[in-house]
């Protein structure tokens, strides 16, 4: 889990409708934050905060994109594969699992890292 993101807060995080909404539309290809807005009927500010949110806590992953015109965009995906909450011996454990990333993706924020 991030170091960023505790369990209190990333419970929080997934209490939120919105915040639901678009993990479970970014679980299936990558939108815009504005695709992302009408399909969870959300504004468009509401829908940064929540990406926020889920980016604090690793649950999504931010990735420019070019448009035809030549301009260029935010798309995000969503990055968590599994969450597991235990409760054992008074304690609760979290484990979280994220998407593997393609081989190229890893190259490209390598990449970006050195620039």
């Amino acid at each position: 889990m991030s170091e960023d993101c505790d369990l209190t807060e990333l419970l929080a995080v997934l209490d939120d409708e919105y915040a639901r909404a678009i993990l479970t539309e970014t679980s299936v290809e990558p939108m815009s934050a504005s695709t992302l807005s009408d399909r969870c009927d959300a504004s468009l500010p509401t829908v940064y905060r929540r990406l926020d949110r889920l980016s604090e806590c690793q649950l999504i992953t931010e990735e420019t994109a070019l448009a035809q015109d030549g301009n260029h965009y935010s798309v995000y995906s969503a990055n968590l594969d599994s969450l597991e909450l235990s409760l054992e011996d008074g304690e609760f454990d979290l484990d979280l699992s994220y998407r593997d990333q393609d081989v190229a993706d890893k190259f490209t924020e390598m990449w970006e890292g050195m620039r």
